[in-house]
């Protein structure tokens, strides 16, 4: 993969192309590897600090589902791609500030970590006339009743929230999220951290046996998440190529 992203459009669309087609031997080979049919796991293309011209290209390419964790780059880039049926999934950890923005466009919001942002998308939504789906963000590193060091809920606070959307109106609980912790017992370990969402997620489906969504891996323990049971994947560099630096 190249790090250039000054291409002229022929060599980009044919670099995501390549990319692309590379992600998805990956994907069907954890597939086969775990014993699931390919059509189990969903890609979702992270296109943060990328163009939108890029996003037509994925659509082109057969992608409908893209995801963003800033809304002032996704803002403007989901308006330039309007007319594209793309499913837009939000995954930063998300401001209630930002919130009347980012259902401007976002489908699936799949950071909801804590009570006030339930309350703040929730009053978006009934506004907005929208039906939003909400991912509980699950921290695997965090303490009973903590936070995440990169957003989400501790594991015990899980069936709270849940309710919480469960009773919302414009809200619909689509299932779990959650990134691979840096610190505490699953660093350096995706696929016990995997097994563990997995396992939130199985008690989570006795309740709201809809929220059957779990998204977890990216583009470097995609097998991992596969093996342990995703049904989403949320991978970008792998398909984007390396994201230049700042400053």
């Amino acid at each position: 993969m190249t790090e250039r992203h000054d291409l002229p459009d022929p060599a980009r669309r044919a670099e995501l192309a390549e990319n692309l087609a590379m992600v998805e031997e990956r994907i069907a080979a954890a597939c086969a590897a775990a014993g699931r049919p390919r059509e189990e796991v969903t890609l979702i293309v992270v296109t943060k600090t990328y163009p939108a011209s890029d996003v037509r290209f994925l659509h082109e390419l057969g992608v409908r589902n893209v995801a963003e964790n800033r809304d002032q780059d996704a803002a403007p880039k989901a308006a330039a791609c309007a007319d594209l049926d793309l499913r837009w999934h939000f995954v930063g950890q998300l401001q209630t500030n930002k919130v009347r923005s980012v259902l401007g466009y976002a489908d699936v919001v799949q950071s909801v970590d804590r009570m006030k942002l339930v309350t703040a998308l929730s009053a978006g939504a009934v506004r907005a006339g929208r039906d939003v789906g909400c991912l509980i963000q699950v921290a695997l590193d965090a303490d009973a009743g903590a936070r995440g060091e990169r957003g989400g809920v501790a594991p015990d606070g899980v069936a709270e929230l849940a309710a919480a959307i469960e009773e919302s109106k414009g809200l619909r609980l689509d299932g779990l999220m959650t990134v691979a912790p840096l610190a505490g017992t699953y660093a350096g370990r995706q696929r016990a951290a995997f097994g563990r969402l997995l396992e939130i997620s199985s008690g989570l489906r006795v309740v709201h046996p809809a929220a059957n969504m779990v998204s977890a891996g990216m583009s470097a323990d995609l097998e991992e998440a596969v093996a342990a049971g995703a049904t989403h994947v949320r991978v970008g560099t792998a398909v984007l190529g390396v994201r230049p630096r700042l400053g």
